[in-house]
Order: structure tokens, then C-alpha cells, then sequence
């Protein structure tokens, strides 16, 4: 199968925020913005239990609701600030639809929907 033919992603995230670029024609064409993602700010709590409790959930809807925009995912490139990449590809291999996905992960700093789709442009090319 070609380069071209696979299902290919790109996700741009920090701990906030998502972008998600992918193929016009699912299996061929240009990359897209296929849409934004924001994950909810954590309700303050009197216990810290409840608090991570609440952080784990949040993430964890925010990961789903990310992933739900990558049906049939091949290859998928992860990128953005801190450590949310690492958990988000740990998700992923967790996740029985995606453990077969090809992940590709680097660290870059936040960026304009445009760059972004061209940076997933020259990872796929």
C-alpha cells in the first residue's frame, strides 16, 4: 500500500487543546482541518482524590472525543507541548480500534492551523 493510500492524521495538542488535520479523500489528497478539540477546564475540588478523580475523567473524554474524528486511522503523526502527546499515544495503544496504528510523535510549539496542515504535509511525504 502506498504512502498515499493509508488513512493518515496529524494532531497538534497540549493539554487544552486539539487540532486535527486529515485527508481530504480519506485515503488520497490533501490534508485538511478536520477540526478543534477543547478539553474542559477540571471543576476545583475540596479533596485532591476527587480532583485527580476529575482530571483523569476529563482527559480521558478528551482523548475519546479526539479519536473520534480519526476513523480507521493507519498512520497518525502526534505533536504539540509537554507530556499530553506521550498519554494520548498510551491511550491509543489501549484503545482495541487504534493498537494497530502506526504513531509517530514529536514535540512542537503551538502553530496556525496552515503550518500545521503543511508541517503533517511533509511528515506523510
Amino acid at each position: 500500500m502506498s504512502e498515499n493510500n493509508k488513512k493518515q492524521f496529524g494532531v497538534w495538542m497540549d493539554s487544552h487543546h486539539a487540532t486535527i488535520v486529515g485527508r481530504k479523500n480519506i485515503e488520497s489528497g490533501e490534508f485538511i482541518l478536520i477540526g478543534h478539540v477543547k478539553n474542559e477546564d477540571p471543576k476545583t475540588h475540596s479533596n485532591e482524590n476527587a480532583a485527580n478523580n476529575s482530571e483523569r475523567t476529563l482527559l480521558h473524554k478528551f482523548f475519546k472525543e479526539i479519536s473520534s474524528h480519526m476513523q480507521n486511522v493507519e498512520e497518525l503523526h502526534i505533536t504539540g507541548t509537554g507530556t499530553v502527546q506521550e498519554q494520548f499515544k498510551k491511550y491509543l495503544e489501549e484503545t482495541p480500534q487504534f493498537k494497530n496504528a502506526k504513531v509517530l510523535d514529536s514535540t512542537t510549539n503551538k502553530m496556525n492551523d496552515e503550518k500545521f496542515i503543511k508541517l503533517i504535509t511533509e511528515k506523510f511525504h
